[in-house]
């Protein structure tokens, strides 16, 4: 059996114990069977105390359900958004914090439970911490928010197999009106309190809330509104007779109109409202309190205590290196000019775009899922654990593909049912060009966020609540590192894919500086778009979605660098210390196979691996 350092601490002052009592006695084998058998039924207490409370979660949100693929009752419901929930969830968070520190002895846990407490109690202290900062956010805003991620949630995630399915969809359809007022009573209430998202926001989502209810069943028209199409497309797909199908679709049209629409009006007259009252501050700083309230997004997104100034300088310095590199990439290509102009080579030629047509678009996502194919039969060479789960490539939807990101992941379901999936967003071909298709595909498909988050579904001896939950730094950190790992086996051999890698790395590095050139040092939206654009290859509508997303989402996009710079810094320390021993295979088995942990964690978990050796 295993036994943790806590365990052996555990053992030995239980014989200590035992030989004061009994003189010179040596301890029997049953005494250490019982200390044994008292940590496991320790261990187990806590280990199914972790498990009742991720089930209780999950049965107070019908969405966590259909996320993990689980069908229920609340098949067709939305989950509470209201403040009254957020004040209940604390004391709920109070509760269950005060059973840690009250109930459980921790001297009387194996390792693994050990590291599992340390881990709960640390996220409910900061859940109890943060509710002073609840009201900091946008719940609608260009990256996130209802008006987009509910009619997206309907379509990639409520899956319909039967009838009872299809009315679970138009009970969801037609509960959508109350789902939106409690977000609208969210968002008068930040403005109450000095929150109200930048000017720039309201247009992006006005446009996206538009969308949704253009079409059949909304108006006379011959285009169908994104959501009845895609209830008739899935209905299609199972076997029902043409009557009921037809009364469904009925049912669904009806829903559309009595629920949806009235639910996007609502929310279209708010932001109508709030858009003239709008300003051009962007930065954090605006808010009540609101350097503080940064300095602890920083801490929460990048689990370490770096301030807003070693950010900004470690982001500098980062730039300057990976210029260099990319110089070096100049060179071999052969390239006379400068940096600046290499830069505009790279955006202007014809040569490293698709076109901007259906056709071009096809093109993109057939050689993404190549890449990953490709990815995926060297896996031996770096990898122990892997994956069951799958992978699609998909284009980020119509509806929302105009604000979305760049690219990002979805994950599967646990059983495998729905796979896990790579969005690119390919509204702006210029945006997605050839040089980093390599990468992108790495970073969200294989090695990285699909490997990563799929591995921590499919562990077998870790609590629900870690194999389901994250830390930014961990996850994107992750992501960033495999975008440089397939090269140090042979991947990139072209040298602009290498280019596209550096280009992509380099990215992050001005997430840096910008990021907290917004929030901390009061840059303008438009002095974050020059950095980008001055110091990057890539598209200035590249240069505008990052600097928007930054403002929306302040700290978000540093945790990408700084994970990545500490899983470095820890492989290259545990390779120093073990010179022939070290097997890059079992240094990522330690990384993969603990789910996603704080930077300080995964150094622990790395440095008692090197130890072991």
């Amino acid at each position: 059996m295993n036994k943790s350092k806590i365990s052996v601490l555990f053992l030995s002052s239980f014989f200590v114990l035992n030989s004061c009592k009994q003189e010179s006695k040596e301890p029997e084998k049953n005494d250490v069977a019982s200390v044994e058998e008292v940590i496991e039924e320790h261990s187990k207490k806590l280990n199914d105390w972790f498990e009742a409370q991720f089930q209780e979660e999950v049965s107070e949100s019908p969405m966590m359900q259909t996320y993990l693929g689980v069908k229920t009752k609340d098949y067709g419901k939305w989950d509470d958004i209201s403040s009254k929930k957020e004040a209940e969830d604390l004391e709920k968070a109070k509760k269950r914090l005060g059973y840690l520190k009250d109930s459980v002895d921790v001297s009387k846990l194996n390792e693994a439970t050990v590291l599992s407490y340390k881990l709960m109690k640390q996220d409910l202290e900061n859940e109890i911490e943060d509710f002073q900062y609840r009201f900091y956010n946008y719940p609608v805003n260009q990256m996130h928010g209802l008006q987009a991620e509910i009619p997206a949630f309907l379509i990639n995630m409520h899956r319909i197999e039967d009838k009872s399915d299809a009315e679970a969809y138009i009970s969801r359809l037609d509960g959508m009106d109350e789902m939106f007022a409690q977000a609208i009573d969210n968002m008068k209430m930040r403005e109450k309190n000095g929150i109200l998202p930048p000017k720039f926001v309201f247009a992006k989502v006005l446009d996206d809330s538009r969308n949704i209810i253009k079409g059949r069943p909304y108006e006379r028209s011959n285009e169908v509104s994104t959501l009845l199409a895609d209830f008739k497309g899935k209905l299609e797909k199972i076997q029902l007779s043409e009557e009921e199908k037809d009364q469904l679709i009925l049912d669904a049209e009806k829903a559309m109109v009595l629920g949806v629409k009235p639910a996007f009006e609502n929310l279209i007259s708010l932001l109508e409202d709030q858009q003239q009252r709008a300003t051009t501050d962007d930065g954090a700083w605006k808010f009540p309190k609101g350097e503080a309230f940064y300095n602890n997004a920083l801490k929460r997104t990048t689990t370490t205590d770096m301030t807003a100034d070693q950010i900004h300088e470690l982001g500098l310095k980062e730039v300057e290196r990976i210029h260099k590199e990319m110089r070096d990439i100049m060179k071999q290509v052969k390239y006379e000019g400068t940096l600046q102009d290499f830069f505009k080579y790279m955006k202007e030629d014809k040569q490293f775009y698709f076109a901007n047509n259906e056709a071009g678009k096809k093109a993109y996502l057939e050689q993404a899922v190549g890449l990953i194919n490709t990815m995926k039969s060297r896996m031996d060479e770096l990898f122990i654990t892997k994956p069951k789960a799958d992978i699609d490539v998909k284009a980020v939807e119509a509806f929302r593909e105009k604000s979305a990101g760049k690219a990002f992941y979805q994950r599967g379901t646990p059983d495998g049912s729905r796979p896990g999936t790579y969005y690119a967003n390919l509204y702006d071909m210029e945006a997605m060009p050839k040089y980093q298709m390599e990468a992108l595909a790495y970073h969200e498909g294989i090695p990285g966020h699909h490997m990563q988050i799929s591995i921590a579904q499919e562990l077998q001896d870790i609590p629900k609540f870690r194999k389901f939950g994250g830390y930014t730094a961990y996850v994107e950190g992750w992501g960033l590192y495999n975008e440089l790992l397939p090269k140090e086996i042979g991947m990139y051999s072209d040298p602009y894919s290498d280019f596209g890698r550096l280009a992509m790395e380099l990215w992050r590095a001005c997430r840096l500086v910008v990021d907290t050139g917004i929030h901390a040092k009061k840059w303008t939206r438009e002095e974050g778009i020059k950095y980008y654009t001055d110091n990057t290859p890539n598209a200035e509508s590249d240069a505008v979605k990052m600097v928007e997303r930054h403002i929306v989402m302040p700290s978000q996009a540093t945790a990408y660098k700084i994970g990545m710079n500490k899983i470095l810094e820890l492989r290259e320390n545990a390779r120093k210390k073990l010179g022939d021993k070290f097997d890059i295979r079992e240094f990522h088995d330690v990384v993969l196979t603990n789910g996603a942990v704080p930077l300080n964690v995964l150094e622990e978990l790395v440095d008692a691996w090197v130890t072991s050796k």
